[in-house]
């Protein structure tokens, strides 16, 4: 029997069904630990270090030196580039170093340290925006610095300006919460679901979408009831509940399982008339409004085998993560490996050193039982991998070929289109190490492109 519900979309009766609607996929284990964990507060750090790049996009420069004296919400870094957002100071202090530093992504970035004084004075432009059409709001959006907070960082001002041949009919708020240990965002919608609200009120005013959906998946029940019961007044938004199954929060997948709509590979979530933002993105915009303070601070979760207190935690962004495990009781034993991220997507981390950034979500740490990497085997063709790609992509081939670095095949086999969920990894019976090859695949090909294909 298939179970579902009845939604008005543009005029058109669609059905958003609680079985899974995509295609593949894995059932990971939910593992949500720190779901009854109410968020707390870990203060002001000895120091921060603060990143130029947290957002897909063009980085920033930084606009203090060494020896300057900086606020709460003080712009720090900036650029004039499109793509890209502003980044501020999230304490008061003095700066200690301007100087690059290893991104937990794996590249060097320029950051700038700052010593906290602990009294966190706010800096004289923090105030509430002032708008009153869609430009100057994107505007005051662009200002806030708010990028993606479900973990892509994609700079917020630019999605809500779509191409003028673009006609938005639909908003979706992400707040399924897919990968295993991660419940942040849950957090939220329990602990703040007036705040999603009003943020998604905000966004029908200034954008003039009638159809909201919240997707949320079926093991969120609280979440679920409490976002029905807040919305049940408002005919534009729905509370839509999803099948448990990774990775219903992929935008792709997620808008699929709401609409039915199909987003064409290549092509943008615009392109079928859809914004995708996160329920943390939507609930600091109803802040924002409201005081004016930029985008400073993270709620993060913080679990694993080898961390001794799991906890969702607000940390300040810039905080080391020494500092944040620390604040966590430490660990119950030397940590094999720490995960920026979820297990699914999350990037293992060189050094606590590094630091909490804006689309941080998760903090994983997991001693050598469950962080050993098992050894590869020969693939013996099951296509187990196959049917678990929800992109309808050949892993197998594009590993191949990846390892053969034969460029024209990685074309071929669109290998662009992965979104690096990690489904094939999870279900390969030989172990075979796919997401990465997808990664090293993807950056074959913009080398290639880069040397103008040769």
């Amino acid at each position: 029997m298939i179970l579902c519900t009845t939604i008005q979309l543009s005029g058109v009766m669609h059905m958003s069904f609680l079985k899974n609607m995509f295609k593949g996929g894995a059932a990971v284990p939910h593992r949500k630990n720190t779901e009854s964990c109410e968020t707390i507060k870990m203060g002001v750090p000895q120091k921060v270090v603060i990143p130029m790049l947290q957002h897909i996009g063009a980085p920033c420069e930084p606009t203090v030196k060494k020896g300057d004296t900086v606020k709460v919400g003080q712009i720090i870094g900036n650029s004039d580039k499109y793509i890209s957002s502003p980044i501020h100071s999230s304490v008061s202090g003095v700066v200690t170093d301007v100087a690059p530093m290893l991104y937990p992504g794996g590249v060097y970035v320029t950051t700038v340290e700052i010593k906290t004084d602990g009294v966190q004075e706010v800096h004289e432009s923090v105030k509430p925006p002032v708008y009153s059409n869609h430009s100057e709001f994107v505007n005051a959006i662009r200002q806030s610095g708010l990028v993606g907070l479900g973990g892509a960082g994609f700079p917020t001002h630019v999605k809500l300006s779509p191409p003028s041949d673009k006609k938005i009919d639909c908003l979706v708020i992400n707040a399924a919460e897919c990968e295993p240990y991660i419940t942040a965002d849950y957090r939220e919608m329990v602990e703040n679901p007036s705040g999603i609200v009003d943020g998604i009120k905000i966004l029908i005013d200034m954008l003039g979408i009638k159809n909201v959906f919240i997707g949320v998946e079926d093991n969120k029940p609280e979440a679920i009831k409490l976002l029905k019961d807040i919305t049940e007044a408002n005919n534009s938004i729905s509370v839509v509940k999803l099948k448990s199954r990774y990775p219903q929060g992929a935008e792709k997948m997620l808008i699929y399982s709401v609409t039915g709509r199909k987003v064409p590979p290549g092509k943008l979530p615009s392109d079928v008339g859809v914004i995708v933002m996160n329920v943390n993105s939507i609930s600091f915009i109803a802040q924002y409004v409201k005081n004016g303070m930029p985008l400073i601070k993270k709620r993060v979760t913080v679990d694993g085998s080898a961390v001794q207190r799991p906890s969702n935690v607000e940390i300040l962004i810039g905080t080391q993560l020494a500092d944040v495990f620390e604040f966590c009781g430490g660990f119950k034993c030397e940590p094999r490996k720490v995960l920026m991220g979820g297990p699914m997507m999350g990037i293992a981390q060189y050094s606590l050193q590094t630091s909490v950034l804006k689309q941080t979500n998760a903090l994983l740490a997991f001693d050598s039982t469950e962080a050993e990497l098992p050894p590869e085997s020969p693939c013996i063709r099951c296509g187990k991998c196959v049917e678990a790609c929800p992109m309808n992509l050949l892993p197998l081939y594009i590993n191949l070929n990846a390892l053969k670095e034969n460029h024209e095949e990685l074309k071929k086999y669109n290998t662009n289109d992965c979104i690096e969920c990690g489904s094939c990894s999870y279900v390969c019976p030989a172990k075979r190490h796919l997401v990465q090859s997808m990664r090293l695949a993807k950056a074959q090909l913009r080398q290639a492109a880069a040397k103008g294909g040769k």
